[in-house]
């Protein structure tokens, strides 16, 4: 069989990717369109429910008027108008408004898409309506739905409206976000990282959890350290989805030869955005100082014998079940290396909503690359 020249595969690929810029444009500027169509319509709904010009009833009748004039379109329920006068009502406030100059998340233009950044004059309606924020552009319709019905407060809302963009969080991500307290393990204190981390990484703060959760792995009441490794490798996907999609998982029991002995970091991975290897040390009981040592040995390691010279200093992530914080504070003012302590939960825990600033996590999306 005759093998095609190497430039043709080069020009077939381009022509694809250039295929597949414009189809996700597309698909971005139908999202971009409908969320602006649910935001007018919720507005209207909105003014004639707010002047008494309509009631309950006639809300019901717009849902079968709208069915009666295109019987095969869907998503125009009684219950789904009410959503998107919700939608309306949530962010048309001042307080809402106030939260995005807080945050000067109102000029980050990179979580914008590019069409609604062009998009002409929306269509006229008659009465007066409050512009739609384009914050709320970064996520779809459905994920909306998912924050409005979860989330009590507009800085919770922001929160997970931001991380789902980022992330590009599905449907069931993003409830499982929202039910294990994504905010707070992100937003929370950051006593969890060493000094170092915090200089040489500075948007470590908002990268990594300080509390994940392994409910997926269906560990039992006793187990090892072998044990705990082998069932994180076997649901890996969910595992990453835990830590967040910029990990890729690189080997387990990743052996480094030092002195003409053979070392074993548990979990080794490689993270894109900030383009360094991360081991992660599992300890199946409480924090305990003397392990901090021997990761940070693992990660002298790497750096020395593993690191190429266009990939920044190796993190490491000490993985726990428990850990006093007062022994996790005092041993991590000692460490010289980019390391962090970061709990495991075996089971889901619902907890409750932070009131900590989101200044932090949208100045690292505006200046992110």
């Amino acid at each position: 069989m005759k093998e095609e020249p190497l430039y043709i595969s080069k020009d077939f690929a381009e022509v694809y990717t250039i295929i597949s810029a414009h189809r996700n444009r597309v698909v971005r500027m139908v999202n971009s369109e409908s969320l602006q169509m649910m935001w007018e319509v919720g507005g209207y709904v909105s003014s004639k429910l707010k002047s008494s010009q309509w009631g309950d009833g006639v809300v019901r009748q717009l849902a079968e008027y709208i069915h009666t004039q295109d019987p095969t379109s869907r998503g125009w329920s009684y219950r789904t108008l009410y959503k998107m006068v919700q939608l309306y009502d949530t962010y048309s406030t001042q307080s809402f408004a106030s939260l995005l100059t807080e945050t000067s998340i109102m000029e980050c233009n990179e979580i914008v898409p590019f069409e609604t950044a062009q998009t002409v004059e929306p269509i006229v309606v008659p009465f007066e309506m409050a512009q739609i924020p384009k914050v709320l552009f970064s996520t779809g319709w459905t994920n909306h739905q998912i924050i409005l019905n979860r989330c009590k407060s507009d800085q919770e809302r922001l929160f997970y409206i931001l991380y789902a963009g980022r992330e590009r969080l599905q449907n069931k991500e993003l409830t499982r976000a929202i039910t294990t307290n994504t905010m707070n393990s992100i937003l929370g204190g950051k006593q969890v990282q060493s000094e170092t981390m915090a200089k040489v990484y500075p948007s470590s703060p908002v990268l990594f959890k300080e509390k994940v959760y392994l409910d997926m792995l269906g560990l039992p009441l006793q187990y090892k350290e072998s044990k705990l490794r082998k069932e994180i490798v076997t649901h890996m996907k969910d595992f990453i989805l835990e830590l967040g999609k910029d990990f890729l998982f690189i080997a387990e029991e990743y052996r480094i030869n030092v002195g003409g002995k053979v070392f074993k970091v548990d979990l080794l991975f490689y993270h894109r955005l900030l383009q360094c290897m991360v081991a992660i040390e599992l300890k199946t009981s409480e924090f305990h100082p003397k392990d901090l040592g021997q990761l940070e040995f693992y990660l002298e390691a790497l750096d020395q014998e593993e690191r190429r010279s266009n990939e920044n200093p190796s993190i490491g992530i000490l993985l726990c079940k428990d850990a006093d914080m007062d022994v996790v504070r005092y041993a991590l003012n000692r460490s010289m290396s980019p390391t962090m302590v970061t709990q495991y939960k075996e089971q889901l825990q619902v907890g409750g909503v932070i009131q900590r600033s989101l200044v932090e996590f949208c100045k690292f999306l505006q200046n992110k690359k």
